[in-house]
């Protein structure tokens, strides 16, 4: 199927935080699927909705509306992982978001792409008490994109822990990892060009040294899981005063990283 409209709405991930930064914009792996996109129909027209911090229904009250109001045929949705890393977390509640969110859209004809989360445990090894929650969160996005209309990127079985997938935060992937996750969205939809290439395993990493790997985890603490605690026991969000950077459906320019833009604030 050719694509004509493409919006994305969700959270940082999808803003493309981890692949360029503030003063450059950032690109992310849905600039990296406009481009394949593109590739497939010069004519595509894409939106990017998605703005950091925003939990799930955040992303349904503000970017659901706005993305319907653009008549896509395409859209991603991403949500539910700064839901899963908060306290009283609701695994049925927030699916229930992201499934609520499904249904209107493909009710709408649209086509609707949405994925289950990476294991979090093997990203960042203190982060393994939120594996429950990752696991029955995912199982639930699974059994709500069961229906006609709707790709699921199931990631969680797949080869996205590696260290050189994700940004030193952990939080956000790296460059690769937006490419590589980018290129399984494009497979799942059978975009021309497209093929299971990304799914090659990556050459393994020396095992790190006991000592080694215990400081790395607390460099990680202190630098950005401790100061990131800090933020959600003020009631600070990292989108706070943020829009969205490509608010309007405008064409794509294939292969040119400055497309993204900078997230204005408002």
């Amino acid at each position: 199927m050719t694509y004509v409209r493409y919006v994305a709405i969700g959270d940082s991930q999808t803003e493309g935080l981890g692949d360029g930064d503030d003063v450059t914009g950032h690109r992310g792996w849905a600039d990296r699927l406009a481009e394949h996109l593109a590739a497939a129909n010069p004519e595509l027209l894409y939106a990017n909705l998605a703005v950091r911090g925003r939990q799930a229904a955040e992303i349904r009250a503000e970017q659901l509306p706005a993305a319907l109001a653009l008549r896509p045929d395409l859209v991603t949705v991403m949500a539910g992982m700064n839901d899963i890393i908060r306290p009283g977390f609701d695994a049925a509640r927030v699916a229930g978001i992201v499934e609520d969110m499904i249904v209107r859209l493909t009710a709408a004809g649209v086509h609707v792409v949405t994925m289950t989360f990476p294991d979090i445990a093997r990203i960042a090894p203190m982060a393994r008490p939120l594996r429950p929650r990752l696991i029955e969160f995912n199982a639930r996005v699974r059994v709500a994109a069961a229906r006609p209309g709707v790709t699921l990127v199931d990631t969680f079985p797949l080869d996205f822990t590696d260290a050189r997938m994700w940004s030193a935060d952990r939080l956000h992937a790296s460059p690769a990892g937006h490419a590589r996750f980018a290129a399984a969205v494009a497979h799942a939809l059978d975009l021309p060009g497209s093929d299971d290439t990304w799914a090659a395993p990556l050459t393994p990493l020396p095992a790190l040294r006991a000592w080694r790997a215990a400081s790395a985890e607390v460099r990680w603490l202190a630098t950005f899981a401790g100061p990131w605690i800090g933020r959600r026991l003020l009631g600070q969000s990292s989108g706070a005063g943020r829009t969205a950077k490509r608010p309007l459906l405008t064409p794509v320019i294939t292969g040119n990283q400055s497309m993204s833009g900078k997230s204005g604030s408002s």
